[in-house]
């Protein structure tokens, strides 16, 4: 009996394509790396500080709480890497270090580790952190206040800030190819526009994340912009400052992709995608926020389990007495 071969019987699925959560991680952060490194060329010396602080801590906070939870360390996969290195992109480049350790604290403590770990969290830890940040220390959010007062010698304006304060005339300076290529205040992996589409479509190509949620993000961001700008131009900046300004591209590919806060099905991305860009644009043209994408992805992880409940109708009909 006791060298009969023994069956082990486990739960479907009972396939694995090889895919892992690690490698997914790994390579969201191999495609956010050039918009990163950028940043850091852009802004300087201090801007790595507060890149490194932020996955370092990240990890450091996964690897304490699991230590004290009594659960088996999970440092390994990259989520709290990703968290910490996504975070630390769309943080000003002057951010004190103490607000970076209570942004990753909100982010993996608040944000992920409180509700089970990852998968289990129902907001994207990186959008829960900045929304709580912006909302209690909103002047370090002023991109061209914070760059000035820290000195770091970087004199590029605020395209959002702009608009909201002095209008469409005040961005006309701010050409597409500036723009994609950076030439803008703002996160310190957010302004290279031209690395956060190669990234984001290499992610798309790799099969990481789903295309449906990126391009019906763009697309309500595209068009409500360009709705507004139809109506008053005097008042509102046509779509390409909209697209390539603020936190729109990493939003649409890096945010709003996260797994565990986005839909999975084909309609509710759509849905969900293109409600996040037209709150974006909402929120930026008639609310009090210079950049909308944050509370709009909020807003939609908010929304998130109704939408993915969205089903086509069965085929086939209903027998009685069957």
């Amino acid at each position: 009996m006791n060298g009969e071969k023994k069956l082990v019987v486990s739960h479907a699925p009972f396939w694995h394509d090889g895919r892992s959560i690690a490698a997914r991680n790994y390579n969201t952060m191999l495609a956010a790396l050039p918009a990163a490194l950028m940043g850091l060329w852009i802004f300087g010396g201090h801007a790595l500080g507060v890149l490194s602080l932020c996955i370092g801590t990240a990890m450091a906070w996964e690897l304490v709480l699991n230590k004290i939870m009594r659960r088996p360390p999970s440092i390994g996969n990259g989520s709290a890497a990703l968290t910490g290195m996504l975070l630390g992109m769309i943080l000003p480049a002057s951010a004190p270090f103490w607000m970076v350790i209570v942004a990753t604290f909100v982010a993996v403590v608040l944000g992920m580790v409180i509700y089970g770990g990852l998968g289990g969290n129902p907001f994207s830890p990186v959008i829960l952190a900045l929304a709580v940040l912006g909302v209690s220390w909103p002047l370090m959010f002023n991109y061209n206040y914070m760059l000035q007062a820290y000195d770091t010698g970087f004199a590029m304006a605020y395209p959002l800030a702009q608009l909201k304060a002095f209008g469409p005339g005040a961005v006309t300076h701010f050409s597409v190819a500036d723009l994609l290529m950076g030439k803008q205040s703002g996160g310190i992996g957010a302004t290279f526009g031209l690395g956060l589409i190669a990234g984001g479509l290499y992610l798309i190509v790799r099969g990481f994340i789903r295309w449906e949620i990126s391009f019906s993000f763009l697309v309500g961001v595209l068009v409500t912009a360009w709705l507004f700008n139809a109506s008053d131009s005097s008042a509102y900046a046509g779509p390409a400052i909209h697209l390539l300004s603020g936190y729109t591209l990493i939003g649409a590919f890096f945010l709003a992709t996260e797994d565990s806060s986005s839909p999975v099905n084909f309609i509710p991305m759509l849905i969900y995608g293109a409600g996040a860009g037209i709150l974006t644009v909402l929120i930026r043209n008639i609310g009090v926020y210079v950049d909308g994408v944050v509370l709009a992805i909020l807003l939609m992880n908010v929304a998130n389990p109704l939408i993915d409940a969205i089903r086509p109708k069965a085929l086939g009909k209903v027998v009685r007495n069957a």
